[in-house]
């Protein structure tokens, strides 16, 4: 064995040169311990790439032979242990490791997938998923692959997406004005299929922008009129916010903003609904016009289930499978349901061709085009929303109760502005006459 500089040492085995480099470890008696690389013809060649890897090793970049010998199914399982994502997300996370990159990169080792693997999964994933989904796949190979740089690879093989010639604007969901009367068919609609709860849901949505998940997990306390009077106080942090939502919140007789809380959602987890933070932690305070606080209040004396809008069983709404079985009968609309063996007869239930085939978070998106059009300030708007606005715009801000006032406004404009048409087109009025069960 020659000895070519302080801990790199070259030597020929069998009609080729093998070169050993320290790692600058030691093994539990002591000792250096070396790695080394055989193969090469050229000593001088051996040496060299006994000096490269020195030269990363100091530098903090290189990976031993053992790290990159690491098992794709190890790192994975390493990798998803270390999530610290929101439940959807770690969901989707697992559920793509599962059923993609596992299978086919599961027994390779990290350091034996180069690129040409990546191209060859991404044609793999194009030929079984659509364009967006396989997308995601390769995104999420891309997060997974970043995070063994520097330990178990040292770049990663995963190819970024990058723009070449002519811009091509991405295809966006053309989406139509939100019309009142539309909501109300669609209230109405979703009365014939669970009550007056239902009536309320669509309107709530539509007036608030609240998600699905957090309009399923609307409990009685996070409701108008119980809110904030029934807010659980316990051990609170936020004791300053709960004192001042006191003040601010309650019934419009008491001079105060009617008002739901957004403290929460619900999700499926470990074969059980159970609640979450809202999506990117945005709690969240939502002033709402008097007609929807006269039907809110209605609505709870209708029932006694915890949850303020329960299926037409009686529970929990994302139990029942909500866009397949109540979202598509409201916009899609549903023939007639009669005979003794039906559990829940119903009239003939028309289509809303706004809605008919889409989806019900358009509602969400219809909500913000109303703060818009009303000419709210952006701050306002985007808070209620649940977005983080960025900037300084963001730090200087903040919603004010005039703002609120002004958006409890408006929004009852539109309910009011909505009876009269339907009054002067000979449509029966739905002023505060809200249509009651069966």
């Amino acid at each position: 064995m020659a000895k070519r500089a302080l801990d790199v040492y070259t030597e020929w085995r069998g009609g080729t040169c093998r070169v050993k480099w320290w790692t600058g470890a030691y093994h539990p008696n002591g000792r250096k311990r070396f790695e080394s690389k055989g193969g090469f013809e050229d000593e001088e060649v051996a040496y060299q790439h006994g000096l490269d890897q020195m030269h990363d090793i100091r530098h903090g970049v290189q990976v031993s032979n053992r790290d990159g010998a690491t098992l794709m199914d190890d790192w994975l399982d390493e990798w998803l242990a270390s999530m610290d994502h929101g439940h959807l997300t770690e969901r989707a996370y697992q559920s793509r490791v599962k059923a993609h990159i596992r299978p086919y990169f599961g027994r390779r080792t990290v350091g034996e997938i180069d690129v040409l693997a990546c191209r060859a999964f991404h044609k793999d994933l194009k030929s079984k998923l659509a364009p967006k989904s396989a997308q995601n796949v390769m995104t999420l190979l891309g997060m997974i692959m970043d995070d063994a740089v520097p330990t178990l690879i040292k770049t990663s093989p995963v190819e970024r997406k990058r723009s070449r010639g002519r811009f091509t604007r991405k295809p966006r969901e053309r989406k139509k004005d939100m019309l009142p009367e539309a909501v109300e068919q669609l209230a109405r609609n979703a009365k014939l299929l669970f009550g007056l709860p239902g009536y309320a849901f669509i309107w709530t949505m539509a007036m608030t922008g609240m998600r699905p998940g957090e309009l399923y997990g609307l409990t009685r306390e996070y409701c108008y009129p119980n809110w904030p009077a029934s807010d659980p106080k316990g051990d609170r942090a936020e004791l300053e916010r709960y004192e001042e939502d006191a003040e601010r919140y309650g019934r419009e007789a008491d001079g105060q903003l009617p008002a739901i809380r957004v403290e929460r959602q619900v999700q499926y987890a470990d074969g059980k609904v159970q609640f979450f933070p809202p999506k990117y932690g945005s709690t969240r305070t939502l002033v709402i016009p008097p007609f929807l606080a006269d039907l809110l209040e209605r609505v709870l004396e209708s029932h006694d289930s915890k949850w303020v809008f329960p299926s037409m069983t009686g529970v929990c709404l994302i139990a029942t499978g909500f866009d397949t079985n109540y979202w598509r009968v409201i916009a899609n609309g549903a023939e007639e349901r009669t005979g003794y063996r039906m559990h829940h007869p119903r009239p003939a239930i028309p289509a809303v061709p706004a809605y008919a085939g889409r989806r019900l978070y358009l509602l969400r998106h219809g909500a913000k085009t109303w703060l818009d059009e009303d000419g709210h300030s952006r701050y306002a708007v985007e808070t209620r929303m649940g977005h983080d606005v960025p900037g300084v715009e963001g730090v200087y801000s903040s919603v004010t109760v005039a703002m609120e006032q002004m958006i409890a406004k408006k929004l009852q404009e539109r309910w009011e502005t909505l009876q009269d048409r339907m009054g002067q087109s000979g449509t029966a009025s739905v002023s505060h006459s809200f249509p009651m069960e069966d």
